[in-house]
């Protein structure tokens, strides 16, 4: 059936008078976002056990919606997604795609990438220069092989070939790496700063695609003249950019301090230069999405300006309109196009060619830079990340008509292959091997050969004066020097900016944790642990773990295997404030559940701080010529816990203002524990309904946390 689109309304009048919302532009719109949303969703739900990125339930989620799948209902598809819809839908989509890459912009931090080094530098390059190749050889094929794929331009189509195989796709890579807590190890730091050089590299590339491109069809016939004004108009963009815009968005930034609000003329002025940006290259002839990318870069990385844009932007962009495009994605791969063996063989000549050039071109390099086999392996495989960036070079070539329906399939096929394949056969190669180590392993060996490791974590700066009352207390001048490893704990969110924290944390030691006071935050913890550390009490080293509650145990015991710590302080899950400590803040079961792990599966032994107060109060942090005395009370019942809860309170009793009391409990002949009765103290809790139970206990076998008493 053919629409006039100039005749479709933007509202209906309601079903009382007659009209289907359906055939009405915003209603439709409605039905399909939240359709989409739903599906998204819920795929991601199944697919979280496999820890894929989100971006592969949105993809998937728009060929089970398009023609591949529900599409082949026509009814279905003339009423949910009729063609004249298209073009709303997709325009709704572009909006959140330009915003998005102007967060990509804002995220991508040049200093960092400079910092890198020629390690990363030279994985990024044999990763971006051998698929590239590899493609432009794959294209020859294609294009004598599918029907209609030499329509376009010959230079055009070898081009768009080669930047969709030889791309890296940042945002889904740095989501793979948290959730598989390599994000801070040295194998994410290496993938990170790589993905980022193939970053740059790929939008340089795609904007030459796009010069070259024109409106795809006829693009031989087309003056060599016009892409080459194209390129040049581009170059003096990025300059004008960088040389004027630049500095004039460092001093907005200055004019918002850390810890106030943004202007809201501010807030406008940039959200209007994003549109702007995005226009001025779509004039020159490039994609306006590569203006809104650069925009992105001359945003300054430090203080609280960047962070309020991504506040009032982000969640609005990323969970509503981006999936949208990702979905739209999805609606127009057709996989039936794909017919016959001699076309399913094409796709998997793709897919081959797309992993190989990646896999081997970063495997060579990162052995020949001294990088173990199995991590160069690891290496090769996470650059192998296509996803978000693959799918808008695809729909560009689909947009200038470089790429046709069965090219455009075979490619978004390849692009969601190579991306579900990364979680996996990284879990499956990249396993350290763990051992446990206790405190008391080195109770017999010399002490100037060995340093005692602890990896403390911290939820926020309630943490940390008890914190460091505690290590202050551990710390001996007789036995091993101290190296304290102080780790951040943040939640990590569906917010695909969270990996900016990252990117903070290798510049200053901490990442930005909460949305709300951040900096102050921040600024307290840091500035108390540089302190400590200055003051030559410690080796202070800072860590981050960036996870989910739910694996958040994995990223702790992780690094406590990496750092050889011998024992992990975890904060309890309630904190007790207020005057006397008589109210109680619960930070929530999800922390409970963290700690409940740490102590199942660390490589090391474990002790929960329990803050009453501990190191609060005026005088309370403990130093060498300390007149304060800490009396510190060990509860030993037996077993292997016990024993390492001794061994910490023999280092403490060597610290001249520490006095340490153990109270051994002796089991006595002929007793039994049937004559005791528990009862609650009604004066001391609230609790409406108790339960209680006793067990046997095995000594040799106990793995209960021991009692260490401090007042």
């Amino acid at each position: 059936m053919t629409v006039n689109i100039t005749s479709i309304s933007t509202s209906s009048n309601g079903v009382w008078q007659g009209d289907n919302p359906l055939d009405f532009a915003f209603p439709l719109l409605i039905v399909q976002t939240t359709l989409i949303l739903a599906l998204s969703r819920f795929l991601a739900f199944l697919l979280k056990p496999l820890r894929q990125p989100k971006v592969i339930a949105e993809i998937i989620g728009g060929i089970l919606l398009g023609p591949s799948a529900l599409g082949r209902n026509q009814n279905y598809l003339h009423r949910i997604f009729p063609s004249w819809s298209t073009p709303i839908l997709e325009s709704v989509a572009s909006i959140g795609l330009l915003f998005f890459l102007f967060l990509v912009g804002l995220e991508l931090d040049l200093s960092s990438i400079r910092r890198s080094g020629r390690r990363a530098l030279s994985i990024a390059t044999a990763g971006i220069t051998l698929p590239f190749v590899c493609g432009v050889g794959v294209a020859f094929v294609l294009r004598k092989s599918v029907d209609g794929a030499d329509k376009a331009g010959y230079g055009t189509f070898l081009v768009f070939m080669g930047v969709a195989l030889s791309i890296t796709a940042f945002p889904v890579l740095a989501r793979i790496l948290a959730e598989l807590k390599l994000l801070t190890t040295q194998v994410g730091e290496t993938a990170m700063a790589a993905a980022a050089f193939n970053d740059v590299a790929a939008w340089i590339l795609l904007a030459l695609a796009v010069a070259l491109a024109g409106d795809g069809e006829g693009g031989e016939h087309k003056s060599p003249l016009i892409s080459l004004w194209v390129l040049l108009c581009g170059a003096a963009f990025v300059i004008f950019m960088m040389v004027v815009i630049k500095p004039a968005m460092s001093w907005v930034a200055r004019r918002s301090p850390d810890n106030h609000s943004v202007d809201e003329a501010y807030i406008c002025l940039t959200l209007a230069g994003v549109m702007v940006s995005g226009f001025m290259t779509d004039l020159i002839g490039i994609h306006s999405i590569f203006g809104a990318f650069v925009f992105g870069l001359t945003i300054p990385k430090g203080g609280g300006f960047a962070e309020r844009l991504i506040e009032r932007i982000e969640d609005f962009v990323t969970g509503l309109l981006l999936p949208l495009y990702f979905a739209s994605s999805g609606l127009k791969t057709n996989v039936a196009k794909i017919r016959g063996l001699e076309a399913w063989g094409l796709l998997v000549l793709v897919i081959t060619t797309a992993c190989a050039g990646k896999i081997v071109g970063t495997f060579v390099v990162a052995m020949m830079c001294m990088i173990p086999a199995r991590e160069s392996l690891t290496l090769g495989v996470l650059m192998n990340t296509k996803g978000l960036v693959e799918l808008i070079v695809l729909n560009i070539g689909k947009e200038k008509k470089v790429l046709n329906d069965e090219m455009f399939a075979i490619l978004v096929l390849m692009a969601l292959f190579t991306t579900f394949m990364t979680t996996p056969i990284v879990m499956t190669i990249y396993k350290p091997v763990r051992t446990h180590r206790r405190l008391r392993d080195f109770s017999n060996v010399d002490s100037s050969k060995y340093d005692l490791r602890i990896l403390a974590c911290v939820h926020g700066p309630g943490n940390v004066p008890s914190l460091i009352s505690l290590i202050e207390a551990t710390r001996s001048a007789k036995k091993s020097q101290l190296k304290l490893y102080v780790m951040r704990l943040v939640e990590l969110t569906e917010r695909s900016s969270s990996i900016i924290m990252v990117q903070r944390a290798r510049k200053n030691g901490f990442p930005f944790i909460n949305r709300f006071r951040r900096g102050q935050s921040q600024d307290r913890v840091e500035v108390a642990f540089e302190a400590y550390g200055q003051l030559g009490r410690a080796s202070v080293r800072p860590t981050t773990a960036i996870s989910s509650l739910s694996t958040m145990h994995e990223d702790i015991c992780h690094v406590a295997e990496e750092k050889r710590a011998t024992m992990v302080i975890l904060p309890f899950h309630k904190q007790w404030k207020g005057e006397g400590y008589e109210s109680m803040e619960n930070m929530g079961n999800g922390w409970r559940g963290v700690n409940q792990r740490v102590l199942k599966n660390s490589p090391c032994s474990v002790a929960v701080l329990v803050d009453r107060g501990f190191g609060s109060g005026p005088q309370q942090t403990l130093g060498p010529t300390s007149t304060v005395i800490k009396r510190i009370c060990i509860l030993f019942f037996g077993g292997p816990d016990d024993r390492e809860a001794l061994e910490l309170g023999a280092r403490m009793a060597e610290h001249p203002a520490v006095k340490v009391t153990v109270i051994r409990f002796v089991e006595k002949d002929g007793s039994d524990s049937k004559d005791i009765i528990l009862r609650p103290s009604p004066e001391k809790s609230n609790e409406q309904s108790y339960s209680f139970s006793t067990a046997a206990m095995d000594r040799r076998r106990r793995r209960w946390a021991s009692s260490l008493n401090i007042h």
